[in-house]
């Protein structure tokens, strides 16, 4: 029977660079996959992973019925004994549904990968649908850490180091960013709470109203 599975975790778990060896294993094996993707980090088209293994794919718009593309592709005498769609969670409700049926209709395996919920804890839409709907929600076992060391379980969006709880759901960033730039940066709940990144943790511990403590212990 064939499947809608989908692979969620923190951004730097290594989604993408599971959909990039689901792709090798299989692609190894003679089978002809069909890529999406949509606002990858490498630019579109693209499905990239963090370790800078990179492979083609087809950019999904607004409005791309999914499953007609599978249906038109199929029809021109093309492959598609698979599909992997990873940023899942910039797809729209009605894009799961249609990944869905690529499944029971055409009885394809389709592998969906992306993170559950944005900068402020809230799920997006796509990764909502794909949890009410997938067969199986598979959490990445490959724990990424907050800068204190506890497993990171939330995504937060800085600008210019400091943590930001308001604007747009998507803004296409990075973990490996400049301090003046929007970015992301992954982080455990207690300190996603208190908005504390990595650089405002710093800023804290040089700051001069830290008062040193003496050497007798008296402060």
């Amino acid at each position: 029977m064939s499947e809608l599975v989908f692979f969620s975790g923190t951004m730097d778990c290594g989604k993408s660079t599971l959909a990039l060896q689901i792709e090798h294993n299989r692609s190894a094996r003679g089978l002809a996959g069909m890529i999406f993707t949509r606002d990858d980090r490498a630019g579109e088209g693209k499905l990239s992973s963090r370790l800078g293994l990179v492979t083609d794919a087809v950019e999904v718009e607004d409005g791309v019925d999914l499953y007609a593309y599978l249906v038109d592709h199929l029809s021109r005498g093309g492959r598609a004994d698979y599909v992997i769609a990873d940023e899942a969670q910039f797809l729209a409700p009605g894009q799961i549904d249609q990944l869905a049926r690529v499944v029971d209709d055409l009885e394809i395996d389709v592998f969906a990968f992306g993170i559950t919920t944005d900068f402020r804890s809230k799920l997006f839409p796509g990764s909502q649908r794909l949890v009410e709907l997938a067969d199986r929600v598979e959490v990445l076992q490959v724990e990424a850490l907050c800068w204190c060391g506890a497993r990171a379980t939330h995504n937060a969006r800085t600008v210019g180091g400091v943590m930001v709880v308001e604007g747009a759901q998507v803004v296409v960033g990075d973990v490996n960013h400049s301090a003046d730039e929007v970015g992301y940066e992954v982080l455990c709940r207690r300190h996603h709470r208190r908005r504390m990144t990595a650089a405002s943790a710093r800023a804290a511990a040089l700051s001069p109203d830290v008062l040193p403590v003496a050497a007798d212990g008296r402060g």
